[in-house]
């Protein structure tokens, strides 16, 4: 397929890769210094926001915008990584979705009430569950992907077939490419539509911090299971079935995650993490077991 391959080339090479890498880190960079320009015009009253406007009130809230930037580099690498590995692949949803909170954290930190009552506040409690939840998430991605590592011994006789599957996704990915950036597209314009300066009318934070990555989980979802019916074709081993099952109930939990707020959002990411954690731990054990009666 003459055609895919120079798509795939064009969009998911290693040179491709590299050029995106420099250009969202040029742009990271020019939206962070943009964020503080405009937080320091609404300080000196240059520009008035709504006094509600949680990203325009300290500069440390500034590190929002790169991080977002960063954040959608991790979505390419997702697909990126689509064709070449299917834990890597799912490692990425849980970097995407860890770096989401920390990204919150910049936010929240520029808002946080030192007091005795600490537990007592919504915005400090809330803090406190996020920055727990990053440091529980960082050890749940480091084990996933010490069991993602584990290889089991090569099967000449299946050569093929891991081919022809790794062509899907190929084509998968590629499709993917443009679909993502469309809805980045979209997604922004619809945001900038909703800014009216005039009135001091801004987004909520919630609405902010949502923006494209619910309706990304959800298009997710929707790859998983195509990778879970095509995964059909080429195996029909039970552990590797269930493996890929798990992955997408953990990619739902964590699209629900963005349905809820508070706790339970914060628990059902760290849920969702655990049971992939779980799922491939378990699938390896199953694998290391079973192969010396497939020899």
């Amino acid at each position: 397929m003459p055609l895919l391959n120079k798509l795939y080339q064009f969009f998911l090479s290693e040179t491709a890769k590299r050029r995106i890498e420099k250009t969202i880190l040029y742009v990271a960079l020019i939206g962070f210094f943009i964020h503080l320009i405009l937080i320091y015009l609404s300080k000196f009253s240059i520009l008035n926001f709504h006094l509600e406007a949680e990203l325009f009130q300290n500069p440390i809230s500034a590190v929002y915008t790169p991080f977002s930037f960063i954040i959608i580099y991790e979505v390419y690498l997702l697909i990126y990584y689509l064709p070449k590995s299917f834990t890597t692949y799912i490692t990425k949803q849980y970097e995407i979705i860890t770096l989401i909170i920390i990204r919150k954290l910049f936010k929240d930190l520029s808002a946080i009430e030192l007091s005795s009552d600490w537990f007592e506040i919504k915005g400090d409690l809330q803090f406190t569950y996020d920055l727990l939840a990053s440091i529980i998430l960082f050890y749940l991605i480091f084990q996933f992907e010490k069991q993602g590592t584990r290889k089991s011994l090569p099967q000449n006789e299946n050569k093929p077939k891991i081919e022809r599957f790794i062509s899907r996704k190929k084509i998968i990915a590629v499709v993917l490419v443009p679909i993502f950036f469309t809805m980045a597209l979209i997604t922004l314009f619809n945001w900038t539509s909703d800014i009216t300066f005039t009135s001091n009318k801004l987004p909520s934070f919630e609405t902010i911090n949502n923006l494209f990555f619910d309706e990304f989980f959800t298009v997710l979802i929707l790859v998983d299971v195509v990778l879970l019916l095509i995964s059909f074709f080429y195996t029909d081993k039970f552990h590797k079935i269930i493996r890929n099952s798990g992955f997408v109930v953990s990619t739902i939990l964590i699209r629900m995650s963005f349905g809820v707020s508070g706790l339970i959002s914060t628990i059902l990411i760290v849920v969702a993490v655990l049971f992939g954690l779980a799922i491939i731990t378990i699938h390896n054990k199953y694998e290391n077991n079973t192969m010396p009666n497939n020899r």
